[in-house]
């Protein structure tokens, strides 16, 4: 399990360097350990590092951690296989409040309108979850799918109808809203920094818990574990890191729902195992999206959110199509 996460963490690293490298702008090796440490600006490799592809590199990776940890908490804590942020509509509950904030509110100052993220992450969370639990069968996978589904659909709607009031708004919007690495403000990585640090120190001690919740709810109980206050902070974990990545880099769906099971093929599954594999494998998807939507149609781009998108389509496809989903 060690060694995997060795090789991980150096396709973490080829992952990153590439993110830096590759792009419209000519960046030299020469221009990389200058620019990041001491850079020249009138030097335009130097100034390209600073102004575009650190922040977006960098952004890459904190919204790829935390998009790859909410998703194995989210499936670990419901047992769910299709959990996912953006299909469960965490994504789009904690966007429609960065919106609201900003449009209706004015608020500019990224300090104050992260907090709208995380709180319309926790609504939308609580909403899916209740509609997804009406009826006999209570909360199954494909019942909080239709519920996700649905709940997007009308967030959706309504942060349409606060765009349009606000053509300013919606000019920036529309590139933030498919899940863009581009023209991030560097003050929002770092007020998004401390709730993803956070968040990501619960998510990682979450693994026995989440074992012990897989195993069902009155096992769990029998191994000593408290449910409830293990289900709280999942909460906490998965409100912090999804508003947080929602704020940085905007609705980015597929990365928490692929990212689990494919670190489930290497490490069984155990959630103390699945959980670092979830981390580092994410943000190396998150950013090769990116560089393969830097390359593929230039002099433009494809942004990440939307090869992420096509990625995650398939496995999702195949998920709601068979027939023994809890047992995944």
């Amino acid at each position: 399990m060690t060694a995997g996460l060795l090789v991980l963490a150096a396709l973490l690293f080829v992952a990153l360097w590439a993110s830096l490298m590759v792009g419209a702008g000519d960046v030299s090796l020469t221009d990389l350990l200058p620019g990041i440490t001491d850079p020249d600006l009138a030097d335009k490799g130097q100034l390209i590092l600073r102004e575009v592809r650190i922040p977006r590199t960098v952004s890459g990776l904190l919204a790829g951690v935390a998009l790859g940890l909410a998703g194995t908490v989210m499936q670990g804590v419901a047992r769910n296989p299709l959990a996912d942020p953006g299909i469960l509509g965490v994504n789009s509950g904690a966007s429609a409040a960065v919106v609201f904030a900003l449009s209706i509110l004015g608020l500019s100052d990224p300090g104050r309108y992260i907090w709208f993220g995380f709180a319309g992450a926790l609504v939308a969370s609580l909403v899916v979850y209740g509609i997804g639990s009406m009826g006999r069968e209570g909360a199954t996978p494909v019942k909080l799918a239709l519920a996700g589904a649905a709940t997007s659909a009308a967030l959706l709607s309504l942060t349409t109808a606060m765009l349009l009031t606000d053509s300013k708004s919606f000019d920036q919007y529309r590139f933030w809203q498919v899940g863009s690495l581009t023209g991030r403000d560097p003050a929002v990585l770092w007020q998004a920094l401390p709730f993803l640090v956070v968040g990501t120190a619960f998510a990682l001690l979450l693994g026995p818990r989440l074992n012990a919740l897989s195993l069902g709810d009155d096992l769990a109980r029998g191994l000593g574990q408290r449910v409830g206050a293990a289900r709280a902070a999942s909460a906490l974990a998965v409100v912090l890191l999804c508003g947080a990545a929602t704020v940085i880099v905007g609705p980015i769906a597929f990365v928490g729902l692929v990212v689990p099971h494919a670190a489930r093929m290497f490490t069984g599954p155990d959630y103390r195992w699945i959980l670092p594999y979830s981390a580092l494998l994410a943000p190396v998807l998150l950013l090769a999206a990116d560089i393969v939507g830097r390359v593929i149609a230039r002099p433009g781009e494809v942004q990440a959110g939307i090869l992420t998108a096509v990625i995650g389509a398939v496995p999702f496809v195949l998920l709601v199509r068979r027939r023994k989903l809890a047992e995944l």
